[in-house]
């Protein structure tokens, strides 16, 4: 999910920023490293200027400067030319010999973009911006969820789960709304909890592991991220006034799995050919909303998903291993919500669901609740309320033994819609339409 804007004040309740790094050492790279990463770029991407390639490994220039002369000195590049401005303006090329070097350090590993940042400063930076640091209320909490229909212990009962940061259990039967919940803590979250900022990559035990996910990861807005305006630009260059550009500042992150979730996501995936890793799933939702809907229908069992976390439920770290065989801590900062329709007792154990901290029951919605939903998607789709149709339903099938689900609301009147719609009707609402709506939804199978 991508959470929509706001006019909230995302730089009032953002954490700290990460400063510019003045030095290699401060930006924990050592200076094979970044010899290597130059002529990777310069042999993807041919002649570049100087200033464009601080700006492709968002970093300053000066931090550039001195492997640029080592490796012009060592005659694996060369200057094509340049302008009164300075080494910041020289093109710079590959030599015969800088193309074979940079051929090696391809084999060895073909990462080439932003420059990552050392694993503590990640480790750091992640919990300067832990979910247990958004303040929530419930008058704060109530604007994201004014769109839904729930009742009210229900809400109350999420207040204290996202105040803990700790696990959640939604359960109750499909179509009631767990998944649109979870989607309102998210936004929730972006509201209240402001922007985070998340790497590119970093590194660890000598691997490059890439973070930033541009389909998971919602870009803040306003934000300078290195292919900005020349003010900016130059900002940047003189390190003046700007943030670490190696980071990204986005939207606290509300990733959502399903049935498709194996314990194979929840470790590092390595690429064989280029030699780096990205990091799994569960990984990219630290600082924000992790959530597993349809719990218990993964091809994995409910005991395997829950043995693999409970550590990190218990301590709120993880572990990840590269392929040498070696382990390094990561942090576990994230809101994690286990959504099932599944009875919690047939799925896991007591002792499981001990360490899954809160439980919340959705149950299907009494008459009243789902008067109120109906009307309102009703109110949506531009048409007025008719209780006759709802009273059709009632008499015909959730009087019969069908549960009623929230659910149902949107998809019936959606039918009604694409009715009118096909027929070149005005959009309304009738008993009769409503018959063809639920005849054309609800199968019944003799």
């Amino acid at each position: 999910m991508k959470p929509s804007g706001s006019a909230f004040d995302l730089d009032a309740t953002s954490p700290e920023a990460p400063s510019p790094p003045e030095t290699l050492k401060e930006a924990g790279l050592t200076s094979t490293f970044i010899n290597d990463l130059i002529l990777k770029a310069l042999y993807l991407r041919g002649t570049m200027v100087g200033r464009d390639l601080g700006q492709f490994f968002c970093l300053p220039f000066k931090i550039i400067r001195e492997p640029l002369k080592f490796l012009k000195d060592e005659k694996n590049i060369e200057v094509m030319g340049g302008d009164l401005v300075g080494e910041v303006s020289y093109r710079f090329s590959l030599t015969d010999l800088g193309r074979r070097r940079a051929q090696e350090a391809m084999n060895m590993c073909a990462y080439c973009g932003p420059a990552p940042v050392p694993i503590e400063d990640y480790v750091e930076q992640t919990y300067r911006q832990a979910v247990t640091g958004i303040r929530c209320t419930p008058e704060s909490l109530a604007a994201s969820f004014s769109h839904l229909v729930i009742r009210e212990e229900m809400f109350n009962a999420l207040g204290p789960a996202i105040v803990s940061g700790r696990s959640v259990f939604i359960y109750g039967p499909p179509g009631n709304g767990k998944t649109a919940m979870a989607r309102s803590i998210g936004e929730f979250m972006n509201q209240a909890g402001g922007a985070i900022y998340v790497p590119h990559a970093f590194m660890a035990e000598g691997s490059v592991i890439t973070v930033f996910d541009p389909s998971l990861h919602q870009v803040a807005e306003n934000v300078d991220h290195g292919f900005v305006d020349a003010e900016s630009s130059v900002k940047r260059l003189l390190n003046t006034g700007a943030i670490d550009s190696r980071w990204v500042r986005v939207r606290r992150p509300v990733i959502i799995t399903g049935g498709e979730l194996t314990l194979e996501m929840m470790d590092l995936r390595y690429n064989a050919e280029s030699k780096f890793y990205q990091a799994p799933i569960h990984f990219k939702a630290n600082g924000g909303v992790f959530l597993i809907d349809d719990f218990g229908r993964q091809i994995v069992s409910p005991k395997e998903l829950l043995n693999r976390w409970i550590l990190p439920l218990e301590d709120r770290h993880d572990f990840l291993t590269v392929a040498s065989g070696k382990k390094f801590q990561v942090p576990f900062e994230q809101l994690i919500i286990f959504s099932t329709n599944i009875d919690p007792k047939d799925l896991v154990d007591d002792a499981f669901l001990r360490r899954i901290r809160h439980k919340v029951q959705v149950h299907a919605p009494t008459r009243d609740v789902y008067e109120k939903i109906f009307h309102s998607y009703a109110h949506k789709l531009g048409m007025q309320p008719d209780p006759e149709s709802i009273d059709y339903l009632y008499e015909r099938y959730y009087s019969r033994g069908r549960s009623p689900r929230a659910s149902d609301c949107r998809d019936l009147l959606e039918i009604v819609q694409s009715i009118c719609r096909y027929r070149r009707y005005p959009v309304h609402l009738s008993r009769d339409l409503m018959v063809e709506a639920a005849a054309s939804f609800i199968a019944e199978f003799n």
